[in-house]
């Protein structure tokens, strides 16, 4: 069992916020990106088939765009997340594995 030591603590916090920065980074791309591609095709049916322009408010048009956003914001920052702990788990396991002992 290894001690825990500040300096360790310390760096698994700065390691868990680069990892959390780059998911929130990832997520915003992807969300706009989707909210793009969500929104062009929305946008274009109501402007040309007569069933959306009938049903579809601005309101619900909304609606259509912002969850796709959120969904692509929130499945690509958790894939992201969860890639980095694991490369960075898998990092932190080759050191203590690589470590000459003390005499």
């Amino acid at each position: 069992m290894s001690s825990v030591t500040r300096a360790g603590l310390d760096h698994k916090l700065a390691m868990a916020k680069r990892c959390a920065h780059e998911g929130v980074m990832a997520g915003a791309k992807a969300a706009v990106v989707a909210s793009v591609a969500a929104a062009i095709p929305t946008l274009a049916s109501v402007r040309m088939l007569p069933w959306a322009r009938a049903n579809l408010n601005p309101t619900a048009q909304a609606l259509i765009i912002s969850t796709v956003a959120g969904a692509a914001y929130f499945i690509v920052a958790d894939k992201t997340v969860l890639a980095t702990a694991r490369r960075n788990s898998f990092h932190d396991t080759y050191q203590v594995n690589t470590r000459m002992p003390k005499n």
